[in-house]
């Protein structure tokens, strides 16, 4: 007989188990916590040596075990506090691909009980450099093409590690890797500052969301539970799971927290494999599954939809694939369909997280999934949720209003930013801006984004941030961003300008302009020019919905 997620709730739960729950008061508010959860990141770290040999990294024909990890990781942290001066709370930035040696930097920063500023690898030299002048980076660790880039954004004085590539110099950097190498002593509790990850708002200008070693800890054990209600939901022993070997193919940036907490730092708590690829490739991943023998791959959605719609997909063994887990973007039914169809016996799933939840938050998969396909799911054990009008009292089920998250992953607030975080984060609960309903049975359905952004492929893009580039050409007397459908992105950026009077600017000129001031994903792909004024109302808020329906129609 199938079991009720109130049952389900109550094993994992128990006294004695690995989801035991505890109060904890984190900031005045007191919270449920998992129990059993890693205080701190070299908790964390130190545990994952009785990994051992077992395959941690996967990169092309690169193997790095566990043990290898910590040791480079080691090795790397007591280079850090003893030859570059790092202490305890400063801040080192980290630009890269998704080599290796991102984790092994990240790793070696958190060890060090330094403060990692993952930096978005995708930026503008400019971008970067604002990135490192908020966060008062001391140090960067960066891969060549980046260094170069913050080198040309003027940014000389900031002292750069460099990985892969020309000028490389992080071999040298840390030297000898030996086997006794212990980590740098270093006191951190669950409360000390460890992550800050840039999120843009609304105003244009990027935000650090500044998370702490709690929520580092607390991330893997959630996405452990989620998956493990999953497996009982489905009637499955959750020790035959366990016992499986588990290989994720991540296809999304480790600068996103999907990547870094939902899937890096739960590979790390679990000792599962995690393979890392150059640039996302559907044919080079449907390849690497075959040859790595993946069980999963993470992402968003367009990534599940390029890969089961790939012409060769036929050709590739992809029969070790046990699970498509994405997010980050809303999930066309049309995908689940898509994946039942070709993987029947396969298990997709769908999740809702954010920058300032720690990745995974609500959690959708299995038989809700299918019965509930425009649902993100039931929260995590240890997360509240409600709906809130926009005076912030409580509405009951079934009604529209702001979807507010309390938990241990909620993050402490944003870097140097008091007015915006106490804003966002009130009375112990994250206001995240997402317009929602929650039915009968707790099922959160997300209706609107409050925000005003576009979702392309999973990367935020705030319309403010592309008006303003836009704003800064003389031939433009005003613009509109707006998000435009697109079956793969989900949607892609378009713009809608007004020529300032005399200028004939064009579309290509529009773009060449906005690509020296922003990254690529954010460069308008369509842009429409209106003679007449854009339409606003009395506030002078441009009217988006009514701008919309003149460009895109009905």
């Amino acid at each position: 007989m199938a079991m009720t997620h109130d049952q389900v709730q109550a094993q994992l739960t128990a006294p004695g188990q690995l989801f035991e729950m505890e109060e904890v008061e984190v900031g005045g508010t007191t919270i449920r916590a998992w129990k059993h959860a890693p205080r701190t990141f070299r908790e964390l770290l130190e545990n994952s040596r009785f990994h051992g040999d077992k395959i941690f990294l996967i990169y092309e024909d690169e193997h790095v075990t566990f043990e290898e990890h910590f040791r480079r990781a080691a090795t790397l942290a007591r280079r850090l506090v003893e030859d570059h001066g790092v202490r305890k709370g400063d801040r080192v930035a980290l630009a890269m691909r998704n080599y290796p040696e991102w984790v092994v930097s990240f790793s070696a920063i958190l060890a060090a009980g330094a403060v990692a500023v993952p930096l978005n690898a995708w930026w503008s030299g400019q971008e970067l450099a604002y990135g490192l002048a908020d966060s008062g980076a001391t140090l960067l660790i960066a891969d060549a093409e980046r260094a170069e880039r913050v080198r040309d954004a003027g940014v000389a004085e900031l002292p750069v590690i460099v990985a892969r590539g020309p000028g490389a110099n992080l071999a040298e950097v840390m030297g000898e890797v030996r086997a006794d190498v212990t980590l740098p002593a270093v006191d951190l509790g669950p409360d000390d500052p460890a992550t800050i990850f840039y999120t843009s708002g609304t105003t244009g200008r990027p935000k650090g969301a500044l998370g702490t070693h709690r929520n580092l800890g607390q991330a893997p054990m959630t996405v452990a539970y989620a998956m493990t209600r999953s497996t009982l939901l489905a009637g499955r022993d959750p020790s035959e799971v366990t016992g499986e070997r588990r290989v994720t193919l991540l296809a999304v940036p480790l600068f996103h927290v999907t990547g870094c907490f939902a899937v890096l730092i739960t590979s790390i708590f679990s000792g599962a494999g995690l393979a890392l690829m150059y640039k996302w490739d559907p044919e080079h991943a449907l390849r690497t599954i075959e040859r790595e023998k993946v069980t999963g791959l993470t992402g968003v959605p367009t990534n599940a939809w390029q890969l089961l719609s790939h012409p060769a997909l036929d050709r590739y063994d992809i029969s070790s694939l046990t699970g498509i887990s994405y997010g980050g973007a809303p999930a066309p039914p049309k995908l689940l369909e898509r994946i039942t169809e070709l993987l029947p016996d396969r298990a997709p799933s769908n999740g809702y997280g954010m920058t300032e939840t720690t990745a995974l938050a609500v959690y959708n998969a299995g038989k809700d999934y299918a019965t509930r396909p425009d649902s993100i799911g039931l929260p995590l054990a240890v997360v509240d949720v409600r709906i809130c009008d926009p005076a912030g009292a409580e509405l009951p089920p079934g009604e529209v209003g702001e979807l507010c998250v309390r938990g241990p992953i909620v993050i402490s607030g944003y870097w140097n930013r008091p007015e915006a975080t106490a804003e966002t984060f009130v009375d112990g609960w994250l206001h995240t801006g997402d317009l929602a309903r929650v039915d009968e049975e707790g099922f959160v359905y997300i209706v609107d984004r409050a925000k005003d952004m576009v979702i392309r492929g999973g990367e935020n893009v705030y319309c403010a941030e592309v008006e303003a580039a836009l704003f800064e050409h003389p031939g433009v007397e005003d613009a509109a961003v707006i998000g435009v459908p697109h079956d793969e992105l989900g949607e892609e950026v378009g713009a809608v300008v007004r020529r300032a009077p005399g200028s004939d600017v064009s579309a290509d000129e529009l773009r060449d302009f906005a690509r020296e001031r922003l990254a690529g994903f954010k460069v308008p792909a369509t842009i429409w020019f209106l003679e007449e004024e854009l339409p606003r109302n009395p506030g002078g808020k441009i009217l988006k919905t009514v701008l919309r329906r003149r460009v895109l129609g009905p």
